[in-house]
This record gives structure tokens, sequence and C-alpha cells, in this order.
């Protein structure tokens, strides 16, 4: 991340761009349509500042610095997993259960699943249970 922090003035005049996801005073997120264009325009030979400029933004309130740096994750990220991999998953990945209401039916089905899961687990625990015995008498 980029030393650099945006006034309030920045901010306002980077989130009115339509390539701009979010944008915060340490940090920019860009569309994943903008990462797309900004692959393909690279590819054809476009630098990463002209392709910047070209989508409507400042490189004196960006900074060179995050543009190269931000170029070269996504160019990484494209040669190993092709455009899937320049999509934002951060929301899809944040680890955290999403929190709802869960109808009788649907609690039932889980604790349903977890009885059967526990039940897998005691036959397994006396599986290894019974065969440990068996070394021991073997012994």
């Amino acid at each position: 991340m980029s030393k650099k922090q945006f006034t309030e003035k920045e901010i306002e005049i980077l989130s009115n761009n339509r390539y701009v996801q979010s944008v915060s005073s340490k940090g920019v997120t860009y569309t994943d349509e903008f990462k797309r264009i900004f692959i393909a325009e690279n590819e054809n030979g476009k630098l990463p500042r002209q392709i910047f400029e070209e989508n409507g933004f400042d490189i004196e309130i960006i900074g060179i610095v995050r543009v190269h740096r931000s170029a070269s994750r996504w160019r990484t990220v494209f040669n190993k997993s092709g455009v899937l991999g320049l999509r934002d998953t951060r929301k899809e990945n944040s680890g955290r259960p999403t929190k709802k209401n869960l109808s009788l039916e649907e609690k039932n089905v889980r604790l349903e699943a977890q009885i059967q899961l526990l039940r897998a687990e005691n036959e397994l625990l006396k599986k290894l249970d019974m065969m440990e015995r068996r070394q021991e008498r073997n012994e």
C-alpha cells in the first residue's frame, strides 16, 4: 500500500470515476471492468500511465508508484489465473459466516448433518480403538 494518503477532495474526485469501486484515505479499489480494460490495453502495448490517464484518472492524485504496483499485481494475477483472477473476492472470502435467520427446516437440516458427522467420528474412533487393542495383543 502506498504511503500517500488521499485528501477529502482527492477522495471525492476519485470516487466520481466510473472505474473506482471504492476509495478511502489509504487506497483505491478499482472495478473488475477497469482491470480487464487495463490488461487488454497493456497487452496491446500501452503503458500503465497512459491507460490510467485515458480512463479518467489523474496520475498526480493517484501517484505513479500506485499505478505501477497495481499494473504489476494485475499482470501477475492475470498470467497465473486469467480474467477470473482479476475479480475482487474480498467480500466472498471474508471468512465470517453470513448471519441470517434460519427457518426451522434449515435449522433441522443443519442439526441432522451435525449428528451424522458426530456419528461418523464416533465410528472412526471405535475402529481406531479396536485396531490399537489388536496391535497390543499381538505384541
